[in-house]
């Protein structure tokens, strides 16, 4: 049975769900179980949003991620709230523009991009979410362009479908990422 545990955190505003949701097509378009759980503050924006995502064979008993396969913090709160949480031979993806330090295990693979930055170097500083999702997808050896667009096309409502392209292009910013 092969079932991963995702959990997504950081500032309100960052695209947290809208990563979740990404995933969470991406496995159901792939014909596995999902379970897609978003928790956030009282605040709309800036409050701290997190979201657990499993994806798995076989069907998925609770929603609930306790102990993450994989964790993407997108801020130093989440990266200090969430890291001893993860299971051992877990990966941590860390937005380095806005985490500085260092993930502290040794029992856990990290993998440091400065998102935000790049975001904002590419004129898209909304779109830090997809570059990090880019590299998740390329490093879980995920990342095909039929499957992403089949998952964008799903999580970007028809208001902004114009912003398709754009989404690919940040995450293949982050799966380009070294």
């Amino acid at each position: 049975m092969s079932t991963k545990q995702f959990l997504l955190s950081g500032f309100g505003g960052q695209g947290i769900l809208f990563a979740g949701k990404l995933l969470a097509y991406k496995g159901l378009n792939a014909g596995k179980n999902v379970s897609w759980l978003p928790s956030y503050g009282p605040e709309m924006r800036g409050g701290t949003a997190s979201c657990s995502v499993i994806i798995s064979d076989e069907p998925v008993g609770s929603p609930i991620v306790s102990e993450p396969d994989i964790l993407v913090a997108m801020n130093l709160p989440s990266l200090d709230r969430f890291e001893s949480s993860v299971a051992p031979g877990g990966i941590i993806f860390a937005d380095s523009t806005l985490i500085e330090r260092k993930v502290e295990r040794d029992d856990v693979t990290a993998y440091y991009v400065p998102a935000t930055k790049m975001a904002s170097d590419n004129n898209t500083p909304t779109l830090a979410n997809m570059i990090l999702m880019g590299k998740i997808l390329k490093v879980l050896d995920d990342f095909d362009d039929e499957s992403v667009t089949a998952a964008l096309s799903k999580v970007i409502s028809a208001k902004h479908a114009d912003m398709l392209e754009v989404n690919k292009h940040a995450m293949q910013l982050g799966a380009d990422f070294e």
